[in-house]
């Protein structure tokens, strides 16, 4: 189950239930990732809580310049286990949506360097909330 928000004109998509990236995997994703850094040469900008792709690499200076945001993955380290990762939330931008990329190709496109898509990426166990609390 996702949850579509639309703000503006991105898109954005809660993952229910939320996608986890295994360990091996995981190690994978991001040392592909930090080797195609914006600063790099690359296209994506990875920090411990979102990682961003752009379109093109970003300036000498180390500002985007004219680098377009195409979108970003929302992404918890460190959960459910120590060496795992968790995405729950995906946000495509208006530029990434007229370049053709969608929530799904967006994600595979992170996730193919640890051999993963978003629809074969294991997900979080849904637990059920705690009764209410009565005196």
């Amino acid at each position: 189950m996702t949850t579509l928000h639309h703000r503006g004109e991105d898109l954005t998509e809660v993952i229910r239930p939320a996608a986890i990236v295994p360990e091996d995997a995981a190690r994978r994703v991001l040392l592909e990732l930090a080797r195609r850094d914006v600063h790099n040469g690359g296209a994506w900008e990875s920090e411990p809580t979102v990682w961003s792709l752009w379109d093109r690499p970003w300036a000498p200076d180390g500002t985007p310049g004219s680098s377009v945001l195409m979108g970003r993955l929302h992404v918890a380290y460190g959960t459910p286990t120590k060496y795992e990762i968790t995405i729950y939330r995906v946000t495509v931008t208006a530029a990434g949506l007229l370049s053709g990329y969608t929530v799904e190709s967006l994600t595979d496109e992170a996730l193919a360097h640890g051999g993963l898509t978003l629809a074969a990426c294991p997900r979080a166990r849904l637990s059920s909330p705690p009764r209410p609390f009565r005196h």
